[in-house]
């Protein structure tokens, strides 16, 4: 949370920062001598219009930069592991108080118990390999009428 409000007020001081300049500049341009440039109305509306322009890219970037960040937070996911089931996976775990823990790990048909402790991690023991009944049986699953089928039976009840 306190992260998120850094990153928010960062954001806030660099817009506030640009928008500064963006005046100041504007600001600069009203120095200059009235001859040829036009009325001072079309001066304003110039940097109106660059302000706005100034503003559109602030937000651009910023919108670019946070893409970024999360595309780097989720590359992992997005790249890789897509239809391939892990071979190795943590089966359950059981915390014992403060910070200690056990792991039931599983590694293709093998299964082994393992203790987290902050003094390290130690194999208490191999379990013996996974029964294929402890796999959920495999439920037929019912098929959906096609929609021709499904028209033709709300038709009839009709």
């Amino acid at each position: 949370m306190n992260r998120g409000v850094s990153i928010w007020r960062r954001s806030a001081s660099l817009t506030l920062v640009l928008l500064g300049c963006a005046a100041s500049a504007a600001s600069a341009q009203t120095n200059l001598p009235l001859s040829g440039i036009g009325s001072p109305s079309s001066l304003m509306s110039n940097t109106a219009g660059s302000v706005f322009r100034v503003f559109g890219a602030l937000v651009f970037v910023i919108g670019l930069f946070l893409g970024g960040v999360w595309l780097f937070k989720n590359w992992q996911r997005l790249s890789g592991q897509r239809g391939r089931t892990p071979k190795l996976r943590v089966l359950e775990t059981r915390s014992l108080g403060g910070r200690q823990a056990l792991y039931l790990v599983g590694y293709e048909q093998e299964r082994f118990l393992i203790a987290a402790s902050p003094a390290g991690i130690s194999l208490l023991s191999e379990l013996p390999a996974a029964p294929e009944a402890d796999e959920p049986a495999a439920q037929p699953i019912p098929v959906a009428p096609s929609f021709a089928q499904a028209l033709s039976q709300v038709l009839k009840g009709k």
